[in-house]
This record gives C-alpha cells, sequence and structure tokens, in this order.
C-alpha cells in the first residue's frame, strides 16, 4: 500500500480557461521549512471532488470545541480558494455538558456548519456513521474535536482524493496523551486481530480517516452491525487506498472517553466480528486435552506396573481444574458471540437523532 510519512502542509488547485480543476501544487512542511513536490496533473476522478464534509464526533467536548473549530477554519477556507467546498457536520454524541450549545452557535455563525444531535449516547462508532450516513460531500473525512487528530493533515488528505485514492488511513507514529498500557495493549491487539482473521488491519490506524462517496455508500446501505469496529471496515472494503502518518497530539482539554476496559471491550467485539478462530479455539483444547489423557493413561498403567495402584488424587485434581478451565473458557467465548448475534437479531437502532441544526 503506497504511505505517505508526513501530513502535508499546502494543497493548491489551479484551475484552467475553461473552469476545470487543472493542476495541483503540493508542499509538505517538516522540520519548519517547506519542500514542494513536483506539480502533477490532475485526474478527472479528482476533479469530481467539488464538496468535502469533515465529520467531528464530539461527546463532552465544551473546553476543546472553540479550539478546534478556530483551527479548522483556516484549513477549509484554504481548501475553498482551491475550489474545493466544504461543509463541517458536527455529531454530538449525547453530550451531557454544553457541547451542544457551542455548537448551535457554531452553526448560527457559520453556514457551512451542520450539527446533528442524538437523544442519548450511542457510543463513537454510531456517531462516525451517523456522520457518514448524512454527510453531503464528494469525499469524507472522519476526525475527533479534541485536536489529537491534527486538522493540518486535512489538504494533505485532500491530496491523495485528487490522486484518485477511495480511502486514506491515517496511522499514528506515536500518541503520548495514550500512556504505556494503551500504547502496549493497541500494539497487542493489531497483532492479534491481524493473526486471526482474514482482515488486515495497518497497525496503528485510529478513527482519522478519509473516504470517498463509493466507499460511503458502501458503508451506509452493506456494513450495519449494531456490533462494529468501523476503522476496520474502512480498510476492508477494498478500493484504492493509501495511508498518512502522523503523530498524535496531546489533547487540548478534557480525557480520553476510552478506559483500558472501554478498549478491552472494544477489541472483543472486533475479534468477534471479524473472526471464527475464538470458537475453534475449542478443538485445539480437546486436542490438547485428548493427549494429555492419553498421556496419564500411560503414565497411570506404568505406575501400575512398577509401583501397585498409585494415589490418582493429585492427579485427578490437576485434570479437573484443567478440563474445566478449558469447558469455562470456551463457554464464555460463545457466549460473547451469543450476544452478538442477539445484538443482531434485535436489529435496534444503531442511532437515534433528536435534533438537526
Amino acid at each position: 500500500m503506497p504511505q505517505d510519512r508526513h501530513c502535508s502542509g499546502v494543497l493548491i488547485v489551479t484551475k484552467n480557461s475553461s473552469g476545470k480543476a487543472g493542476r495541483k501544487i503540493s508542499a509538505i512542511k517538516i522540520s519548519g521549512k517547506q519542500h514542494f513536490m513536483k506539480e502533477t496533473i490532475m485526474t478527472e476522478r479528482s476533479a469530481d471532488m467539488k464538496k468535502l464534509t469533515i465529520v467531528v464526533s464530539v461527546y463532552n467536548e465544551e473546553s476543546a470545541l472553540q479550539r478546534f473549530y478556530d483551527a479548522l477554519r483556516p484549513q477549509t477556507e484554504r481548501l475553498a480558494a482551491g475550489g474545493i467546498g466544504c461543509e463541517i457536520l458536527f455529531v454530538n454524541d449525547g453530550s451531557k455538558d454544553s457541547s451542544l450549545d457551542i455548537l448551535r452557535g457554531f452553526a448560527a455563525a457559520d453556514a457551512h456548519v451542520r450539527v446533528i444531535s442524538f437523544s442519548r449516547n450511542f457510543g463513537h462508532e454510531a456517531a462516525m456513521l451517523a456522520g457518514i450516513d448524512n454527510a453531503e460531500g464528494d469525499h469524507i473525512i472522519c476526525m475527533d474535536a479534541d485536536l489529537q487528530h491534527p486538522v493540518e493533515c486535512i489538504p494533505g488528505i485532500c491530496g491523495k482524493f485528487a490522486e484518485g485514492y477511495d480511502v486514506v488511513s491515517m496511522v499514528r507514529t506515536s500518541n503520548r496523551d495514550a500512556g504505556i498500557a494503551k500504547n502496549v495493549a493497541g500494539g497487542i491487539f493489531y497483532w492479534l486481530i491481524n493473526a486471526i482473521s482474514d482482515t488486515r488491519m495497518e497497525r496503528n490506524a485510529s478513527d482519522f480517516f478519509g473516504i470517498s462517496r463509493r466507499v460511503a455508500e458502501v458503508l451506509r446501505t452493506e456494513y450495519r452491525e449494531r456490533v462494529r469496529f468501523i476503522r476496520a471496515y474502512v480498510q476492508n472494503v477494498g478500493f484504492r487506498k493509501t495511508s498518512i502518518q502522523y503523530a498524535a497530539a496531546e489533547r487540548v482539554a478534557g480525557e480520553s472517553k476510552y478506559s483500558l476496559s472501554g478498549l478491552f471491550r472494544l477489541s472483543m467485539n472486533t475479534i468477534m466480528c471479524f473472526s471464527d478462530a475464538p470458537l475453534k479455539a475449542g478443538i485445539y483444547a480437546g486436542v490438547v486435552a485428548i493427549i494429555l489423557g492419553f498421556i496419564m493413561t500411560i503414565y497411570t498403567i506404568v505406575t501400575w506396573i512398577r509401583r501397585g495402584a498409585p494415589s490418582g488424587y493429585a492427579t485427578i485434581v490437576v485434570l479437573l481444574c484443567f478440563m474445566f478451565g478449558v469447558l469455562f473458557l470456551m463457554v464464555g467465548i460463545i457466549g460473547e458471540y451469543v450476544s452478538v448475534l442477539f445484538a443482531e437479531v434485535k436489529a435496534r437502532p444503531i442511532y437515534i437523532i433528536e435534533e438537526k441544526i
């Protein structure tokens, strides 16, 4: 998969005399210097990008929203100057603070801002999906409002759209706010999901990504599970894709909404959605139990021949503990899959919109 190592700092789009998009010149800002890349001719597909929707998930972000909006607007204005119209779609995921009031103020003052507000908290995944469902742009960028997803990367993502890519994954190179435990757990998760499923997820891919209209349409019509992991869906739909690396900044305010237990729950749901390997673990556990049982049978016979009837109390206790441990583990795994099936059978709404602004 092609990969850029840095976020683009500038995207300049020129138009020819007929009004159609012609050339683009990209500049990458690295260590305070701008390095201008060679001029390329835009394809017809890139000329189709007339409007971009930036989907922003919001949950109790009252202390960060103004700073995020102030940082985002210069980027959208720069794109607008290059001929790409932008709408900012905030999705309020049932915030309990004054986030919704702040968003109402943005929408009242800026015609490019729309707001969707849920009736209650449905979760980050549901907020992203609602944004994708209601986006009007030819391309969509999903990001969070805490400024850990750098708004300076947006022109670079648009540059990849202009090159004809349908999926642009943003890959974290570092995340200082996460701490050692979350970073280690994240590494283990990506290794495990890639090892036991057919889906290949790029390590440290984040919920900061860009997709084209046709990818969005697939997510709107086909990927409607109640238990979901959208960043995996985005990497699983196919189409032409690339990635850009970025360093996650520290949160400007507030705290992460994902605890270790919440991340563990999300990881379990992802494994259940993308792999049946845990169910097959029962077969391997059964094979191991049979081998151990065969070994213990031989050991018992040899001991009986040499020493007479052996005392089997300790052996029986160990074997029973092992067998019941395996049994309860498999029952728990089956229960997790049943809970996923139960959520799908109930077919309750993924989210409920209370208000559109």
